[in-house]
């Protein structure tokens, strides 16, 4: 079985999720995923790169699954994360991508092999 670093190859080195990260970032579609402590908690697909990893720091819980799930994470029975709440803790976490003109494909593969905890939802296999 593939561990995530041989999943991982194509993809660029990690870097930290900071909005300078997100503006190197191609236009071009990819796939991206976001680690915590080396591990991927989050794969996403888009057709713009650099506009998606902006949308997850800058956004809002509706504009953004990772945006939602992290304040989850960071919500307290008394207050809601902020948006700087959130952006600060992607802001510890690092980023890689990877351009591919099939980024769903591609996503579908590695929330299936990876499990990543901030993905809403396993895919289900697709039988043939």
């Amino acid at each position: 079985m593939l561990g995530a670093e041989d999943l991982l190859a194509g993809f660029t080195p990690p870097q930290p999720y900071t909005t300078e990260a997100a503006a190197g970032a191609p236009t071009s579609p990819g796939v991206h995923v976001v680690l915590d402590h080396g591990v991927v908690v989050y794969v996403g697909w888009t057709g713009n790169l650099r506009n998606r990893l902006r949308q997850h720091l800058t956004g809002n819980r509706e504009s953004s699954v990772l945006h939602q799930q992290v304040g989850q994470l960071l919500d307290t029975p008394t207050e809601a994360a902020t948006r700087r709440d959130i952006a600060g803790w992607l802001g510890r976490c690092e980023v890689r991508w990877q351009e591919t003109d099939n980024p769903e494909g591609t996503k579908e593969a590695l929330v299936l092999a990876l499990k990543p905890r901030f993905n809403r939802q396993v895919p289900k296999p697709r039988h043939r």
